[in-house]
């Protein structure tokens, strides 16, 4: 709603004492009018530019200003010119309301209202010079201000080709967010670094330079140290342009190449808040089948069937696990897109395998790239000829190079590509029947830079020796163009090169006219959109797609890898920093190349990698063309590392599947940052050394070179020690502990109040997936008193849409309760039919922390007693020893109590209790009550 001023008249007479606004140089705009759409809560408004000016083009005149509380937590304000429409993101693309259209008409009236207010959110605004500040209706903070500062930012400019807007923080805000890029010194922003977004082929162990991705958004999370609270809150910038953000520490300012602005404010509080109100815009990140969380296995260089047929069998000898294996571009015929290599892959021989691994139950993932060979008998070309599907540069095909040489790029803003890439895709799903498809390349990548044509009377590219990616077309600069040499250039690559190097030069345009210019860093999103299209249409089932470029939505249809990076301990530790950031972008399936892409790798390094590695939501060692082997199996030292560290994965997968539901219907990451489940716990705001998978699971790994122990910061609470359970640490403040790490072992513990769904484990989630399952419940370590919950989701996995309701799926919560000298495990299922099909059954419950004696009697399952003639029940006991020591720890004992044998139905709520010795409390029954909500996964 909106608030009227009591002084009616007093923005118009400040903003129009002349015919224009003030002449001021540098004073960005003035309000003239604003007021309520009649239509819905939005309010519209224009602004006038104060002066004109020539520096980075002229000045857009009127702007229109769109502001509506879209939801009861997000604020939008719109900036766009008055009199003509400007490029934004496609709204067919990513999916949202859309202000209305502008008419070129505006009229000057009198302001008469101060602030638009929502839930939570209060939009408020000064008229001469313009500014707008947004900020919290609980506790007054403002958390976004482009008020001037005449020391830290200028007013708003906004002209053709040059955009500016800037914001004041306060000192205690830590942010996070904006990329792809690689960054040293962690996950939290580093004032004065460089942050520039354009889509790049750049390799990604370069720090702090833009790389493959565009995520124009970031968290800010503060602590009101007086109260100890924190908030958080989110801000999307939603422009696909080029774009520098300046971040100083006490302010923000974005200067960008083109577009409108669009900002989206989330108010949180939470960080978890933050991600799900950012994704119910964006898009929720795509369902994965259940196969796409084992291990994936590839190599630039699988040369043959022999040669891949090899490595799987090597695995299994190895007896490491492995799910998925892969194809880099060896199984195509000159590096031609869906086709196959007759001599190295012939097609009976590949299917053979094929058949072999599917009723393994393994999968079989292959690489493509946009480019599309100019080749007259190539079918693949031909038919993208006919149906006229490529990029175009002054009414002809743009002509680019990559692997298969001359290339043409498909426009996938042209419903026609769209509907031809997916035909593409049955053609070579008929052909090869793959379970999925790894979109590379997509930024768009280019050997070239400039206009090309294809050199007469010489072979490009040359077929001698192994690939390469030297330019072989015969090319000249494009610098003619305002497109191509815009007046503002941003640090593309890191050294303001060209916007064109290396890529389509953004003069050419796509369909309806679009520029490369405006569409140039939504390539990969547009082309993961119809890929998803094709393969759902061709599979019928859930599509399974891994995109090297990115932007904002594209977790809707894809899982991320983060590149080129390097067989080098830096590269290792900021995997973790960039993983942890897509999880804020919305693409929580996220991993880096384990063992590092390019050579050379050290054996401990790859040790260490794989302890990492096996805990990153997409889990994948990839090698280049010309570095040494680097399968897990290489090293006896490795192979050991990946037995214990995936064996562990393999065990949690159940927890790692209900993760990607838990993403797929509310954003939340798979990986986090520590600050999510500890967001009041000030020291972990700037952690990138460790993670959590949810909200209670801890990887502590060891990142340097010849280390045997680990220093962890261990937020308050109790941990415990996932590869032996009895061990525990206790943190009453938060500390800083140091654990022993020899080669083969990873720190990895459980926090308090959780109940964990596990298996048995195998070597392909096919097999493991068949096993018992296991609850671990946690208790705060020696507490009288406790609670703890836990979820599980199962489904008919290859199923298009991972949801309840279609009968082939299976949602259950897990509560547990400790007191009045009583122990209580129970489940609430809902739509079990599925899993009682499926004969789950839950075979041990092991209860962690546990005071008293740790001796266990009264059995009851179900209300019924249990005894030796009714039920043969294992029940064990083991006293927990503290790692570090509790600060209590002469006061107070806990134990481990295990059940094994209880054979439960996961699909049926089942209750389970027993009486414990002396020292814990009455009144048990309401011990679940009183600690009220449950925590998450």
């Amino acid at each position: 709603m909106a608030s009227l001023s009591p002084l009616l008249l007093l923005a118009f007479i400040l903003c129009f004492s002349t015919l224009q606004c003030s002449n001021a140089i540098g004073k960005g705009y003035c309000l003239i009018s604003i007021e309520k759409s009649p239509d819905d809560d939005s309010f519209i408004g224009y602004l006038q530019v104060k002066q004109r000016n020539k520096i980075y083009g002229s000045d857009i005149t009127i702007l229109r200003l769109f502001v509506k509380h879209e939801t009861d937590h997000r604020l939008r304000v719109h900036i766009t010119d008055a009199k003509k429409q400007r490029w934004e993101v496609p709204y067919n693309l990513l999916l949202r309301e859309q202000p209305p259209p502008v008419t070129g008409k505006w009229k000057k009236s009198p302001v008469t209202i101060q602030e638009i207010s929502g839930p939570e959110l209060i939009f408020s605004f000064t008229t001469d010079p313009f500014s707008f500040a947004v900020r919290r209706r609980s506790n007054g903070e403002t958390i976004f201000n482009t008020t001037s500062s005449d020391e830290a930012f200028g007013e708003m400019v906004i002209k053709d080709q040059y955009l500016e807007i800037s914001t004041s923080l306060p000192k205690e805000a830590s942010l996070y967010g904006f990329g792809e890029n690689s960054r040293a010194n962690g996950i939290k922003l580093v004032p004065n670094e460089p942050y520039t977004l354009f889509t790049e082929d750049v390799w990604a162990f370069k720090l702090n330079t833009d790389l493959y991705g565009s995520h124009p958004v970031y968290m800010d999370l503060r602590n009101d140290v007086v109260g100890g609270k924190a908030y958080a809150h989110s801000v999307l910038l939603l422009n696909s342009n080029g774009m520098d953000v300046f971040y100083r520490g006490s302010s923000l300012t974005y200067k960008v190449i083109g577009g409108v602005l669009d900002f989206y404010f989330f108010d949180g509080p939470s960080p978890l808040n933050v991600v799900d109100q950012c994704t119910s815009l964006i898009g929720r990140p795509a369902a994965m089948p259940y196969w796409s969380l084992g291990f994936h296995q590839c190599r630039w260089g699988y040369r043959n069937v022999s040669v891949v047929e090899d490595v799987v069998d090597n695995y299994q000898k190895a007896k490491i696990p492995l799910d998925v294996i892969w194809n880099d571009a060896d199984y195509m015929d000159g590096y031609k897109d869906f086709t196959l290599d007759l001599v190295n892959f012939p097609r009976a021989k590949l299917l053979s395998f094929l058949d072999k691994i599917h009723k393994m139950g393994m999968k079989y993932v292959v690489i493509t790239d946009p480019g599309i060979g100019v080749n007259a008998s190539y079918g693949v070309y031909q038919r993208g000829m006919a149906n006229d599907v490529f990029i175009k540069y002054e009414g002809k095909p743009f002509l680019g190079q990559v692997w298969p040489g001359p290339v043409y790029f498909p426009d996938f803003l042209n419903p026609k590509t769209v509907s031809w890439w997916g035909d593409e895709i049955r053609r070579f799903n008929e052909l090869v029947p793959i379970d999925g498809l790894w979109i590379d390349m997509n930024e768009v990548s280019n050997c070239c830079s400039g206009l090309c044509t294809i050199p007469e009377g010489k072979e490009c590219p040359s077929k001698e020796g192994g690939p390469g990616v030297t330019c072989c077309l015969d090319c000249k600069d494009i610098t003619n163009t305002r497109w191509d040499d815009p007046p503002y250039k941003i640090n593309a690559t890191g050294f303001n090169a060209s916007l064109g190097l290396k890529t389509i030069a953004t003069s050419a345009y796509h369909y309806n006219g679009v520029r490369e210019y405006d569409a140039h860093s939504i390539y990969g999103f547009s082309e993961a959109i119809a890929t998803h299209k094709g393969l759902l249409a061709s599979q019928g089932k859930r599509p399974f797609i891994l995109s090297r470029s990115t932007f904002v939505g594209s977790g809707k249809y894809a899982a991320h890898w983060t590149g080129d990076n390097q067989g080098t301990w830096e590269s290792l530790q900021v995997s973790i920093s960039t993983m942890l950031n897509f999880g804020i972008f919305g693409i929580p399936m996220v991993g880096s190349d384990i063992c590092g892409f390019f050579p050379p790798t050290l054996e401990e390094l790859c040790n260490r990698w794989i302890q990492v590695g096996a805990f990153y939501p997409f889990s994948r060692d990839h090698a280049y063309y010309y570095a040494p082997r680097k399968e897990l199996y290489q090293w006896e030292t490795v192979a050991e590392s990946a037995r214990n560290a995936l064996g562990m994965r393999y065990k949690l997968l159940p927890f790692l599947y209900t993760l990607n539901y838990e993403a797929h219907t509310t954003g939340a990451p798979i990986a986090r940052p520590l600050f999510f489940s500890f967001p009041d716990y000030t020291e972990c705001y700037g952690l990138s050394r460790q993670f959590l998978l949810g909200s209670s699971l801890m990887i502590s790994p060891v990142l340097e070179q010849g280390q045997t122990l680990v220093e962890a910061l261990f937020p308050p609470g109790s941990w415990y020690y996932m590869f032996d359970m009895s061990q525990v640490v206790v943190s009453k403040n938060g500390k800083r502990v140091t654990l022993s790490a020899p080669l083969n072992v990873m720190n990895v513990h459980l926090y308090q109040n959780t109940i964990l769904p596990m298996q048995q484990g195998g070597l392909m989630s096919k097999e493991a997936r068949t096993t018992p399952f296991s609850l671990v419940v946690t208790f705060p370590a020696g507490a009288s008193e406790g609670y703890a919950t836990g979820k599980l989701f199962l489904d008919e996995d290859e199923l298009p849409e991972m949801k309840l309701g279609n009968g082939q799926s299976t949602y259950v919560d897990f509560y547990a309760s400790v007191g009045n000298e009583r122990v209580k495990v129970w489940s609430q299922v809902k739509e079990g039919e599925f899993a009682v099909s499926k004969g789950w059954v839950i075979e041990k419950v092991t209860v962690l922390g546990l005071k008293g004696t740790g001796q266990a009697s009264e059995l009851h399952l179900n209300g019924n007693p249990i005894s030796k003639e009714t039920k043969t029940i294992e029940v064990s006991c083991t006293e927990q020893k503290y790692v570090v020591g509790s600060e209590d720890e002469g006061k107070s004992q806990s134990f481990m109590v295990e059940l094994i044998g209880l054979d439960m139905l996961v699909g049926k709520d089942f209750n389970i209790s027993w009486k414990m010795a002396s020292g814990l409390v009455k009144d048990a029954d309401n011990v679940f009550k009183k600690y009220g909500q449950a925590i998450k996964l």
